[in-house]
């Protein structure tokens, strides 16, 4: 069981039930059934994102320190049973998520499956453009969520949703530059592999910090929050923002590992901010 809760990526998956559940808190959904087999559903979709992206990688998961641990390289599992269990969670999440939540969510959770696993994971070793594919499809769970409770595709979700997507390029490139020499060895042409100087990556990491700023702020104004987000908002999107500047004018390992660990508590405190305390 532990070995295929590996595969499922749980700490992926919580993210994205704690992010579904935000949609659907925001879009005014109360404590309901619905809410847990949406937030399940979810889950068991992103678990299958996970299991499957591990089976199209293996090869690549055993050329790289930080992954040849993983079920499949060590054989802990073997690929026909990754791909079932893959598989499965793929058709039952999103059911479940269709079952509960209305057929917007569920067509959205599949869209996800279908954009992680059908687009981002092969053109990993295409193009480093994947990296804002994957972006995309890792910025939908607060969609589920918020369409699942009722509300509609307006500005006030696609304001989670730009969070959520901008936040995500400076964690991942930030992770690319650290690991860059691994991520060659496997083939993958992310940013740092397909321009080794640093230069491009540097920009992207300065412009989507700034950019992230903004998108922090802007829940306020489509009427998410009250005046008081946007104060502490500004004060954590601000520090995240320098952080981002050294690190781009750097570009050493040490100050990306600290704008990557940065990164990894600046999403729960802001969406901890929106939902707790925004009014």
């Amino acid at each position: 069981m532990k070995t295929y809760l590996q595969l499922a990526k749980p700490r992926i998956a919580l993210m994205v039930a704690l992010t579904v559940w935000l949609g659907w808190a925001l879009a005014g959904g109360g404590s309901t059934a619905a809410l847990f087999f949406v937030t399940l559903g979810a889950s068991l979709a992103a678990g299958a994102c996970g299991a499957l992206n591990q089976r199209l990688e293996i090869v690549e998961d055993g050329l790289m320190n930080r992954t040849r641990n993983r079920p499949l390289p060590t054989g802990r599992v073997t690929p026909r049973a990754a791909l079932v269990f893959g598989l499965v969670l793929a058709a039952v999440g999103p059911a479940m998520v269709w079952a509960a939540g209305g057929a917007l969510a569920g067509g959205l959770t599949i869209a996800t499956i279908v954009l992680y696993v059908l687009v981002y994971t092969p053109l990993k070793k295409v193009t480093p453009q994947t990296t804002w594919i994957g972006a995309a499809a890792g910025a939908t769970s607060p969609l589920i969520g918020w369409t699942a409770a009722g509300g509609p595709l307006d500005e006030r979700a696609f304001t989670l949703f730009a969070i959520q997507f901008l936040w995500q390029i400076p964690h991942f490139l930030a992770l690319f530059w650290i690991y860059r020499e691994e991520y060659a060895r496997a083939g993958f042409k992310v940013m740092p592999v397909v321009h080794p100087s640093g230069g491009t990556t540097a920009i992207q990491i300065a412009v989507h910090s700034f950019t992230l700023l903004p998108a922090t702020v802007a829940p306020s104004l489509v009427g998410l929050t009250g005046p008081g987000y946007a104060i502490g908002a500004f004060a954590v999107s601000g520090s995240f923002l320098l952080l981002g500047l050294r690190a781009s004018w750097t570009m050493t390992v040490a100050d990306n590992r600290r704008l990557f660990l940065a990164s990894l508590a600046f999403l729960p405190l802001i969406f901890g901010m929106i939902l707790f305390g925004g009014v």
